[in-house]
């Protein structure tokens, strides 16, 4: 869009350029006013034959011949640049639209992010390791500089059912609420459990006592940026060495280490087998810290067996990550 801008600005410099050369000229040869001038140089540009403003001298006809050779010759070819461009743009925008609708429309599982500031880029840094990334953003220069990184941004009102659609809500596995404001993540999650009941919603909350309202209203899970802050910051503080372990372990050689929540889903190979038959430690790489069930947060034992939605607690690279991601679908 930048570079169609720029060509019409250069068009339009080029015919303001032809314009102020025709008036100079007949002010320098026949010393008319700048208003006859410049009226006698546009009615020679635009070829309408009103004839002239005043007589001619014999140097102001041999000017005007080259004038319309050149001017209107350069004027005719401007203007078939001009409609070019018009439709060039056109395309483009058609094709552009065209690409992302097709993406859209063969995500499936993918997440969707409603406002992409800094809480929502954050989020897109962390989710695109694992997970196909829809955006939503009201401001239309944003979503464009988006999608020319490579990501699916769309521009538009999250709190509207149609571009919830657009972004494929019916076939997404997860939605994040990141807006500033409580009120419209409120409508956003009301609107993302009506479009589809199993969605997997994280909101964002900036007080305290929208938080139970935003659960009301379908949130599985209410998070405040600044609450989650101030805890880190005092955490920080207080118990450096481990704050760093539990966000992103780093090793000497440089390998990331991360904390991830599998559940173990029914049908898994891992149902019914203990931790030690399981060996998922040696099979993967990745250390498992514990097991959540229905009844309790459990430390696993040798003994200890895996049941249908156990939620398990593992730290390991990404590779590790995925291998073990796919030991349990296996």
């Amino acid at each position: 869009m930048i570079l169609y801008t720029r060509r019409f600005a250069n068009l339009l410099l080029t015919i303001l350029v032809l314009f102020l050369v025709g008036t100079a000229g007949y002010m320098l040869i026949e010393g008319w006013n700048f208003l006859d001038a410049a009226y006698m140089a546009v009615i020679t540009l635009g070829s309408v034959g009103y004839g002239e403003v005043q007589p001619l001298s014999e140097n102001g006809r041999i000017f005007t011949i080259i004038y319309i050779c050149i001017g209107v010759g350069t004027l005719a070819y401007l203007f078939s640049r001009l409609v070019e461009l018009i439709l060039a743009a056109e395309l483009s925008g058609m094709l552009q639209r065209r690409r992302m609708e097709k993406q859209l429309n063969s995500l499936k599982g993918h997440v969707i992010v409603c406002g992409y500031g800094r809480v929502g880029r954050s989020a897109v840094t962390v989710l695109e390791d694992d997970k196909k990334v829809v955006i939503i953003d009201n401001d239309p220069t944003l979503c464009e500089a988006v999608n020319k990184d490579g990501r699916i941004a769309l521009s538009g009102d999250a709190t509207h059912d149609s571009i919830l659609t657009q972004a494929g809500i019916d076939r997404a596995w997860g939605l994040i609420a990141t807006a500033g404001e409580d009120a419209i993540n409120l409508v956003v999650v009301l609107s993302a459990r009506t479009l589809n009941p199993d969605l997997h919603i994280v909101a964002r909350a900036s007080y305290p006592e929208n938080e139970q309202k935003l659960l009301r209203a379908g949130a599985n899970r209410v998070i405040s940026p600044y609450y989650i802050g101030g805890q880190r910051m005092a955490q920080s503080l207080l118990n450096p060495q481990l704050t760093e372990f539990l966000d992103v372990l780093r090793l000497k050689s440089g390998v990331e280490m991360w904390l991830e929540e599998v559940q173990v889903q029914a049908g898994s190979p891992l149902v019914g087998q203990t931790v030690v038959e399981a060996n998922v430690r040696r099979k993967t790489g990745v250390t498992l810290l514990a097991i959540v069930s229905e009844e309790a947060v459990i430390t696993p034992s040798a003994d200890t067996r895996f049941n249908v939605d156990d939620i398990l607690i593992v730290i390991g690279t990404r590779d590790q990550l995925k291998a073990l991601e796919h030991l349990m679908n296996v």
